[in-house]
């Protein structure tokens, strides 16, 4: 029997209308995409690439996602009135009927408490920071601070999730992936998205990085974000086995693309292409990898810039630098995660080496980005997931466990470069920074706000999935427009 019929005689019903509904659906893929593919690569097989609806402003994102929720009464929006009420009970007009977390409960009758250090005003702009963050405080005209953002989340993974994807439920792509589905790489020798990771030392709070904080969703699966390990190889299984050349490395990857692209001919899947576009990936790592952390051509002057910590792989200061490296070879996000700010109970401790662990190479990283001409059109954004409740958790007489609670309520992040106004400060809370009062931001503001910078319009942005167009801000979302240069 010829093998084509006995392929046919072998053929399933589901894979029969699996291959029939193949050429259908790429028919009207094509007409819907008709207009956004004209500056698609010809062998795009899983990505718009190049997707760009008005001239973009920055071209690159480094976000310096700091888990566990930044204390924003104590870093950056200290107001008299929580001095004044230390030690009170909170008025009941400012919390009744709001959600917090089980372990407020209800917060009727708790204590204000007011911030531990001082606040100072910087710069021109007259900023005001927290001296918990001297360094931040010293590129305050740099900056933007967006002191009224809010969300829908109480704990910290749904409260993540809706950041970065736009849902609380895991399972939609993050920022990264879809700015990757998009635009594209800029460099084919690096992930256009990475991650890295990162723990203040010694800290209680026990916070998890979850692989869903940058994946992609319903994407294909090369759009999601590859992390970068803080100890020893950055990415596993780079190096070649002993024996094995790069020409027999080579050889077996071209035996295994052509085995994979008879099985996408036959059955279609995506995932499969995602495979084949991975191993390359893969390969051409190999030599781009260890140039890119080797810090041997950094100038002693910018080792300094980023603090003690720089050479300690794994560190926050470690992968600043290693951001800055990485936007240089045109790598379209990355996004360092820091964890430990859930001071529930240690703002007189370990808030103060949670800061010392980020401050000065946040700053750095601001400084080193203007000084080498790549500000202007990198966004770099600074934040968590929600603030910090201006009442205390613990009691009052015991100073060394004072703490906060998770609060959406009102939060504050901060901006700079990428089409960003520096040396600006937009919305306010109310007088206690329990509410975002003026202009709030909602976090699908901000993640439209993103988009709009690279170029893209976040409602058109789409993919199907399960008969529904899904996009990063759902069915939400408004550019920040008075914070855009």
């Amino acid at each position: 029997m010829k093998p084509t019929m006995e392929q046919r005689q072998r053929m399933t019903r589901r894979h029969f209308l699996g291959q029939s509904s193949l050429g259908l659906g790429t028919a009207a893929l094509a007409s819907l995409l008709a207009k956004d593919l004209k500056a698609a690569s010809p062998n795009s097989q899983t990505a718009l690439q190049g997707l760009t609806h008005f001239a973009p402003k920055a071209k690159r994102v480094i976000y310096l996602f700091q888990n566990g929720g930044p204390t924003h009464v104590e870093l950056f929006d200290g107001k008299p009135s929580l001095a004044a009420l230390h030690g009170k009970p909170v008025p009941d007009s400012f919390v009744s009927g709001k959600r917090f977390s089980t372990m407020t409960g209800k917060a009727d009758g708790k204590l204000m408490l007011a911030p531990v250090e001082p606040f100072k005003q910087h710069g021109q702009s007259g900023a005001t920071v927290s001296a918990f963050l001297p360094h931040i405080g010293s590129i305050a005209d740099e900056l933007c601070f967006v002191k009224s953002m809010h969300t829908d989340a109480v704990n910290h993974a749904p409260a993540i999730s809706l950041l970065l994807s736009g849902g609380q439920i895991p399972g939609r792509p993050t920022i990264g992936a879809w700015l990757n589905y998009g635009l594209g790489t800029a460099n084919e020798n690096l992930p256009s998205y990475v991650v890295m990771t990162s723990v203040t030392k010694n800290t209680t709070c026990g916070q998890i990085f979850y692989d869903f904080y940058w994946g992609s969703g319903f994407l294909p699966s090369e759009h999601q974000g590859v992390k970068f390990r803080g100890k020893g190889e950055p990415v596993l299984y780079l190096s070649n086995p002993k024996g094995v050349s790069q020409a027999v490395r080579r050889g077996i990857l071209d035996d295994l693309s052509t085995l994979n692209k008879r099985q996408f001919h036959d059955f279609g899947d995506p995932e499969i292409n995602s495979r084949i576009a991975q191993y390359e990936m893969a390969y051409r790592m190999q030599t781009s990898v260890p140039e890119l952390t080797d810090f041997s051509d950094e100038s002693e002057d910018t080792l300094k810039m980023y603090g003690p910590d720089v050479k300690e792989q794994g560190s926050f200061a470690y992968n600043c630098l290693m951001a800055r490296r990485l936007v240089e070879r045109d790598v379209r996000f990355v996004q360092l995660m820091h964890a430990g700010w859930d001071q529930h109970n240690s703002i007189t401790t370990e808030l103060y080496n949670q800061c010392r662990d980020t401050d000065q190479a946040s700053a750095a990283l601001v400084r080193d980005l203007k000084q080498r001409g790549l500000l202007e059109d990198t966004l770099v954004i600074w934040g968590g997931e929600f603030g910090r409740t201006p009442f205390i958790q613990g009691k009052l007489d015991d100073r060394e466990r004072w703490g906060r609670d998770h609060h959406p309520y009102a939060f504050t992040i901060w901006m700079a470069g990428g089409g960003i106004k520096p040396g600006m400060s937009y919305g306010a809370t109310d007088e206690l920074c329990m509410n975002a009062v003026q202009d709030p931001v909602h976090v699908h503001d901000l993640q439209a706000t993103i988009l709009h910078l690279l170029g893209i319009d976040h409602e058109r942005l789409t993919f199907k999935h399960q008969g529904r167009r899904f996009r990063l801000t759902d069915v939400h979302g408004h550019v920040v427009s008075p914070i855009l240069s």
